[in-house]
């Protein structure tokens, strides 16, 4: 049994992998378009042709395939055996034998391996670097590999003080429980979320909203699946958040300059493009 497994194993870590082989059962050309889209938009570029993109916790893979589709060269790791295996899918699925996109296992705790990997024009993770379990050391990891004037597209929990804790209590729960008491749990959680969500919806006389959360959901959310980001959310442990200033600061002191930035409601995720300065910016 490898390391993540053995963590699954104990109730250290949800396994994101598994979650993603449902989600691309229900993978279509407009989820992918989408998430095209919503790259380009934050990056600021129509497309991504001539640049070196590396996908840190590549997940699904849909992001990945959306860079490569999009013109870079990819180069796309997870920590978890069934994500990478996912990632492998769609590059087997769209790009078989495609020397411009790699795939492979690693962590991006592991600093030897990042330096290994050399330098690239984008390093993109969404969603990944608060559930490393060391949130802090991933993010000064996650700069290593960014080329002078590159950019790097960064998604974390949006850090709300006493709700941000009770969700990681929330979490951790989830994940030391049995099988099946976990999916008694689930829907007991998401039951619960989902009724305020409907009452509020309700209360504003706007129903429609409600029922678009679920059948518009991908247009608003890079492609994605609600179901799938609902199992991810109340499982994804270990769970770290950080506020918009800490994360200002943080990359500030490594020299980078903040791009563009879309928060996030609550706790959700708040996406930020940073941009590393050119060494004769810093001297």
């Amino acid at each position: 049994m490898n390391q993540h497994a053995e963590e699954v194993e104990r109730g250290e870590r949800f396994s994101f992998g598994k979650n993603w082989r449902g989600f691309l059962g229900r993978l279509s050309g407009e989820r992918i378009r989408v998430a095209e889209e919503s790259l380009c938009s934050m990056l600021g570029v129509k497309d991504l042709a001539g640049k070196t993109f590396l996908d840190v916790g590549s997940g699904s893979g849909l992001f990945s395939l959306a860079a490569r589709r999009l013109g870079a060269r990819v180069h796309s790791f997870d920590y978890d055996p069934e994500s990478v295996a996912c990632t492998g899918y769609l590059k087997d699925r769209f790009f078989p034998g495609d020397s411009a996109w790699t795939v492979e296992s690693g962590s991006i705790l592991d600093t030897t391996y990042i330096q290994s990997l050399g330098e690239f024009d984008v390093v993109y993770s969404w969603g990944v670097l608060h559930h490393t379990g060391n949130m802090w050391q991933a993010l000064q990891n996650a700069t290593l590999p960014v080329r002078d004037g590159g950019l790097i597209f960064i998604a974390i929990y949006n850090d709300e003080g006493p709700r941000t804790v009770i969700w990681r209590s929330i979490k951790k729960t989830y994940n030391r429980l049995p099988r099946p008491l976990k999916d008694i749990f689930f829907s007991v959680i998401l039951g619960v979320w989902e009724l305020r969500a409907l009452t509020v919806s309700l209360l504003k006389l706007r129903p429609m909203e409600y029922l678009r959360s679920w059948t518009r959901y991908s247009d608003s959310a890079r492609g994605m699946s609600k179901w799938h980001d609902m199992i991810d959310w109340i499982g994804g442990y270990p769970f770290e958040a950080a506020t918009p200033e800490a994360m200002f600061e943080f990359y500030k002191r490594q020299g980078f300059q903040l791009q563009n930035l879309k928060t996030g409601r609550g706790f959700g995720c708040n996406e930020y493009v940073f941009i590393r300065a050119r060494l004769q910016e810093r001297a």
